[in-house]
């Protein structure tokens, strides 16, 4: 009772403040509406009536879709620092945690767009605006890991996650960055469900299933996509974190997969991840395991909210945002580009 009152006292209001939030996302009655605009002026109109308000009312018509992308990014970025830049430890490093992973896509993004030519002023504006830091402008300079680590991500918090990164002397090619891109990430997850383990308490009940399903999504997205390429099997399974339902059997046994079947079959068998296949094909009403992911982290952040004085209801929040973002980007495109066929393919969070 003595832990519950201290963490109410230092993140009480936090807390308070982010479930006021998380009420404003749109329900079903709001996606109805949206998907029968027949403009992008009308999906602006629909959105004011919503907790968006005048969200779009200082954008000149026509309003593009990358317009409407852009301010939605920008409001939750607000919503997140604005407790971010007031809250006490350690929620604070928590959060911090939760932009870490935008930084290795801010990275990852301009190592890529540096490789093929694109001048790094036209990069640096689409990256996330949650995975900024200072030293991400000089990402060019880098030509190995090892580079990378020494001349610039030294000095920032992502430097840990570098340890098994700087030994690699190999070029920063295409398929090396994507090597790169799961290292860092491996590490990132392995950490963060370290830290949250050490928290203890509801944190922990609720944070380390989350970050365990993430794991599991990153294992079995990297096995299907090395169907494609010339990595042995070793090299595959030492880019899956450890830290998921998966973790030790499912794992070796999805590094010797050899099609999208056999993994099925495995996951069928461990981590109880059999069901994310249903629907999922290639026809004009099927969904991709993308999307079945989607819904699956939908799920597990919607019981989060259900018990309180923990911190996963910052990091539940913040992907039901960003779900809820791509559902109004999508919407907005098929409504931009005229085709409203699978405008209703969006994933809805109520």
């Amino acid at each position: 009772r003595v832990a519950i009152t201290a963490g109410n006292i230092d993140n009480g209001y936090f807390e308070g403040l982010v479930r006021g939030f998380r009420s404003g996302i749109l329900r079903r009655t709001d996606y109805h509406n949206l998907v029968e605009c027949e403009t992008i002026d009308d999906l602006k109109l629909h959105l004011q009536g919503t907790d968006y308000g005048p969200l779009l009312a200082n954008d000149p018509a026509p309003i593009i879709v990358q317009t409407i992308d852009e301010r939605l990014k920008e409001r939750l970025v607000h919503e997140f620092t604005h407790i971010r830049n007031q809250c006490f430890q350690p929620l604070a490093l928590f959060l911090d945690y939760m932009t870490y992973g935008y930084m290795i896509d801010n990275i990852i993004l301009l190592i890529t767009g540096t490789l093929r030519n694109r001048p790094i002023a036209e990069l640096l504006p689409r990256c996330h605006p949650l995975g900024q830091f200072e030293e991400l402008s000089t990402i060019s300079i880098a030509q190995t890991p090892a580079e990378l680590f020494n001349c610039v991500m030294v000095d920032t918090p992502l430097a840990p996650f570098f340890s098994e990164c700087v030994s690699d002397e190999n070029d920063l090619d295409e398929m090396n960055i994507e090597i790169l891109r799961n290292k860092l990430y491996k590490a990132y997850l392995e950490d963060f469900y370290s830290f949250c383990e050490k928290l203890g308490g509801v944190t922990a009940e609720v944070m380390c299933p989350i970050l365990a399903f993430e794991a599991d999504r990153r294992a079995i997205t990297i096995t299907i996509n090395s169907f494609r390429t010339d990595l042995l099997k070793d090299d595959i399974e030492n880019l899956f974190p450890k830290c998921g339902r998966l973790y030790p059997e499912g794992l070796k046994f999805l590094k010797n997969a050899e099609d999208k079947d056999e993994v099925r079959r495995i996951l069928e068998r461990y981590g109880n991840y059999g069901h994310l296949f249903a629907g999922v094909g290639d026809g004009p009403n099927d969904k991709t395991l993308e999307d079945r992911f989607f819904e699956e982290e939908v799920k597990l952040c919607m019981l989060a909210f259900e018990q309180q004085f923990h911190f996963g209801v910052f990091y539940a929040f913040v992907k039901l945002k960003e779900q809820e973002n791509r559902n109004i980007v999508w919407i907005a495109e098929c409504i931009a580009q005229k085709n409203k066929a699978k405008i209703e393919s969006y994933i809805p969070i109520f």
